[in-house]
């Protein structure tokens, strides 16, 4: 007996919204950026949860301590990475 987690949400977003509090985040969401683009990904917090994840957040602390560039949470990997990392989750 298993069960599904939600799937990653990529999200488009201007500038005008980067700097708006009013970007929407689904309730039971978060919003990350990843990558050199700085691309948007809208994640369940389930994924808090998972081990290889909590890697990648100890990584974004090394980094950026607390101050990150985005307003966000900003994880230091790149698209493919955080991909291939996060794609595992939705087979639990």
């Amino acid at each position: 007996m298993g069960f599904h987690l939600p799937a990653i949400r990529r999200t488009s977003f201007t500038s005008s919204q980067a700097s708006s509090k009013a970007v929407n985040v689904p309730k039971g969401y978060l919003a990350v950026y990843v990558g050199e683009q700085m691309k948007r990904f809208v994640i369940p917090m389930s994924y808090l949860n998972q081990a290889s994840f909590q890697n990648l957040l100890s990584q974004a602390e090394e980094e950026f301590g607390y101050d990150h560039p985005m307003g966000g949470l900003t994880i230091p990997c790149t698209e493919d990475i955080f991909m291939e990392i996060t794609s595992r989750f939705n087979g639990l």
